[in-house]
């Protein structure tokens, strides 16, 4: 069985499994979006790489990659908004 945490997103606690990615955790939020486009349009992962950056988020003050960052217990993420 694995493991349950719980992070912060955007001031609201979420429980997720141990050990996933941030842009994996977002699937258990209210929205998988991750940034707005200097246009304003909502954004969400895209290569799952790290590559492309569409999944920028702020996690513990610091600007990360949602799908290369793994999710801590207690850790902070903030979406731009």
């Amino acid at each position: 069985m694995t493991a349950l945490i719980t992070i912060v997103v955007d001031g609201r606690p979420f429980t997720v499994p141990d050990g996933i990615t941030v842009a994996a955790a977002l699937a258990y939020t209210d929205s998988q979006t991750t940034r707005r486009s200097v246009t304003g349009q909502w954004r969400t992962p895209f290569c799952g790489m790290g590559i492309c950056q569409e999944c920028r988020v702020t996690v513990n003050g610091l600007r990360r990659p949602a799908c290369q960052t793994l999710c801590r217990e207690n850790m902070h993420i903030e979406r731009s908004q």
